[in-house]
């Protein structure tokens, strides 16, 4: 059946309007049209079909249009769906440039990008980045016509999802900005440099890796605000690498709580040093403008050497902030604005004013946090500058901010120390006002303009201000403390679009990406493969009866051997109300007591468990091609002897009581890994299942690595103590769509060390001839050769008993 018979009228018109005849989409256009209904917005889709209508147009085959129909959705619920046109723009300048082979690498790594940017801002500055790249690097013959693509352009796109998890923007500008200078004119060393194969391109990527990247620490922010502060709002970043007149500051909105994507440790001095923690000249850190990501650095209290590999300080000479708790102070900040603080009208107050009220009021909020946890005290006082009292000339220069923050300064610290009468006045009045209650916006901000009418001075309007030490880097913006009658620029509106609404439910799983290794960059290629799964058709239960039945003696003699393997450390169960037998100790105890008028124990009964054996299987099969070929010295086909072997193992494993899942997988490229579930973990081995079994059908390639990696998810969540994966193949990892066969080899090799770092013990069971030229570089020793294929129904449980004794 074609899409345009689909018995769905959606879906088939939805087929019409993608308007392509590629099969290779037409295999895959359900499952990808899943994800996308359950993410979009009505208009949201129309644009995503005809975008994906003019990539299919282009010319340049499937791969993009694939690449983008799979990615589109994922990456428009990270940055939103406004980012596309940006998107389709580059697109269109690479088409008509010499760069269109850069087209499919672009949108391969699209989704793992937005996932690591979250915002369409820092989306659009990649994109910008990435147009000034190729702009810069594209050749042309008399200086007057691009003739020549860009050499690393494809190198560094591919690239840029591992750069971004090392990098922030900052630094990824500041690494291919090194590279175009160095190698622009070098096409050979310049893809070298872009692929990380050069050792100055891995020497520039170490320099430019420091501070602490909010997408590492995200999960523990998040944790953070949830369990301390009740707050789950989402985490956006923003890139201050690109914003050189006024660099932005925290903020919060309706779609979440806005910081820099890198915070660096910074270096305070120490008190011993003869100044006051944040005191003149009060580090040495970079601001977060600066470049990429390392670890999370210290703790406040506890200097170690920082990430960007700057030198613990010594004795007397300074304590750090860690870009963490950077974060987690300005997160607190903002808790407490979202927590306490109301919106004022502003159109009548003047500047002056408005900063005024902004500093009571997040002094007010800060006090109110430390109430609740003390500890922010030494935090927020080791973030906070401490400006020198003399710093600024009122002669000369506006002291404005100076005073506002001594005098922030003054309501957070007891020994502030300033002799200042104005400010020792106000900062009394506030700690009065605050002692009684919680106080309020309203409250504070009276209480501020009464202390801007005493405190103006006419040098406030110099052009000149004096701005040392008066910036309070982890406070936000204070947008949301105010609001305003008369419409302006200060207002924003959000629109909240309705997702799409199909007249009947269209049934099907979005796809799940997986990584794959590519072990000639030694780095991962992001989202590179799509699973998708689905439960696998069925047919005759009674088929597998007659398999059975067909080895029944040696059925009866596995029984046997299973009967010695059945854990038989019995552990009795006392004081149950409800057992499989009486406790007679305690149940005449409980009789006395019941005869002398006292209240009788009722937990009588006791009950067993045993003891001993705890293991979770996966069994993985390989239903490529190949299984359909006879096998050698036998009449059956390879896939036949499979059915009978799984029949029989699955028969021996549920005999034991262990639990157990079934799934089978081929694939047929990158884009289309098929994950079919026969068996779960809740299921005995039951006709539904048998009916499965039967209907187990080979076809298209064998994309190990995927399959085990999805694999992995289900069994990895399984509470056992020991956690098995049989993988049953009967040839080399391979796919339609690579041509190093190395590469897919390399690949199931690192997901057999992904998973044994989870703690899941892999075994191979390979049914090929040729299996020692490659197998055991993915498995190691782990692997069974089994030669005669027509003996398989025989050697598998022997192979599982012998493995989980």
């Amino acid at each position: 059946m074609t899409k345009t018979e689909y018995q769905h009228p959606l879906m088939a018109a939805y087929w019409k309007q993608l308007d392509t005849r590629f099969v290779q989409v037409e295999e895959v256009f359900d499952d990808v049209m899943a994800e996308a209904l359950a993410v979009l917005t009505r208009e949201g889709l129309d644009a995503y079909l005809e975008a994906g209508r003019v990539i299919g147009k282009l010319g340049r085959g499937a791969e993009p249009m694939l690449a983008f129909l799979e990615a589109w959705p994922s990456t428009a619920k990270a940055v939103g769906e406004a980012a596309l046109p940006a998107v389709m723009a580059l697109i269109q300048r690479m088409q008509k440039s010499p760069n269109g082979r850069a087209i499919a690498p672009f949108l391969q790594t699209l989704a793992p990008l937005a996932r690591r940017l979250q915002s369409q801002a820092q989306l659009q500055h990649y994109l910008d980045l990435t147009l000034d790249f190729m702009a810069r690097t594209t050749g042309s013959i008399h200086g007057h016509h691009t003739t020549f693509p860009s050499p690393g352009l494809p190198e560094f796109l591919a690239q840029a999802p591992n750069l971004l998890s090392q990098l922030t923007l900052a630094g990824l500008k500041n690494w291919v900005e090194y590279g175009i200078r160095n190698y622009g004119s070098h096409p050979e060393r310049q893809k070298d440099y872009f692929s990380l194969q050069s050792a100055d391109s891995r020497a520039v990527l170490q320099r430019e890796r420091h501070g602490t990247l909010l997408a590492d620490v995200e999960r523990k922010l998040d944790l953070y605000l949830r369990g301390l502060w009740q707050d789950g709002d989402h985490l956006v970043p923003y890139s201050t690498a690109f914003d050189e007149i006024r660099k932005p500051i925290p903020y919060y909105d309706k779609l979440g709580i806005r910081l820099p994507d890198v915070y660096d440790d910074l270096i305070l001095p120490s008190p011993a040093s003869g100044r006051g923690v944040g005191g003149e000249g009060r580090g040495t850190a970079a601001r977060a403008s600066g470049g990429g990501a390392g670890n999370e650095g210290a703790s406040v209290d506890a200097p170690s050497p920082g990430p960007s590999g700057h030198p613990p300080p010594q004795a007397g000479e300074g304590i750090i902030v860690s870009g963490i708790d950077r974060y987690r102070a300005a997160l607190a900040h903002i808790v407490g604005h979202r927590r306490w603080s109301a919106a004022q009208v502003a159109d009548n107050w003047s500047p002056f004013q408005r900063m005024a009220v902004e500093f009571f009021e997040d002094c007010r909020v800060e006090t109110l946090l430390i109430r609740e946890y003390p500890g922010l005290s030494r935090l927020f006082l080791a973030l906070h500058p401490q400006p020198q009292e003399t710093a600024c000339d009122p002669e000369t220069t506006s002291c404005l901010r100076h005073r506002m923050a001594m005098l922030s300064r003054a309501l957070l610290d007891p020994d502030h120390g300033y002799l200042d009468a104005d400010l020792l006045d106000y900062v009394q009045r506030f700690h009065a006002i605050m002692a009684e209650s919680e106080s309020s916006t309203d409250e504070i901000a009276a209480l501020a303009l009464s202390y801007v009418a005493k405190t103006r001075r006419q040098s406030d309007q110099f052009a000149r201000i004096h701005f040392d030490d008066t910036v309070v880097d982890y406070r936000d913006d204070n947008r949301q403390l105010w609001k305003f009658i008369e419409a302006g620029d200060e207002e924003e509106a959000f629109d909240e679009q309705r997702k799409i609404e199909p007249g009947e439910e269209i049934h099907g799983l979005p796809p799940r990406h997986y990584p794959e290794w590519d072990y000639g960059s030694q780095t991962y290629r992001p989202d590179w493969a799509c699973v998708y799964e689905a439960l696998h058709p069925h047919g005759n239960a009674g088929d597998i009866d007659r398999l059975l039945a067909k080895h029944g003696a040696l059925a009866k003699r596995l029984k046997k051997m299973l009967d010695l393997l059945k854990p038989q450390d019995k552990v009795r169960i006392r004081y149950q109300e409800e057992g499989s037998e009486l406790d007679l100790d305690v149940a005449i105890r409980s009789l006395i007591d019941f005869k002398g008028g006292a209240t009788p124990d009722p937990r009588i009964n006791m009950s067993h468990r045993t003891d001993g054996r705890d293991i979770a299987v996966m069994l993985l099969l390989d239903l490529s091609e190949s299984l359909n070929e006879k096998a050698a010295g036998s009449n059956q086909t390879i896939l036949e002897l499979s059915q009978e072997a799984v029949s029989l193992l699955a028969w021996s494993i549920e005999k034991l009581g262990d639990p157990f899942a079934i799934a089978g997988f081929h694939s047929n490229t990158r884009h289309d890994v098929r994950y079919l579930h026969i068996k779960g973990y809740g299921e005995h081995f039951n006709d539904d299942v048998k009916a499965r079994l039967a209907a187990m059908q080979a076809g298209w390639s064998t994309r190990m690595g995927a399959a085990m990696r999805h694999a992995a998810h289900t069994l990895g969540a399984r509470p056992a103590d020991k956690k098995l994966m049989l993988i049953l193949t009967d040839g080399m990892p391979s796919d339609v769509d690579v041509h190093d066969e190395r590469l897919l080899i390399e690949d199931a090799r690192q997901a057999v060390k992904e998973l044994d770092r989870d703690n899941i013990f892999t075994y191979c069971i390979s049914l090929d001839p040729r299996a020692d030229e490659y197998v055991g570089d993915i498995f190691g020793r782990q692997v069974t050769v089994i030669d005669r294929i027509e003996r398989l129904p025989e050697k598998l449980p022997e192979l599982f008993m012998a493995l989980t004794k």
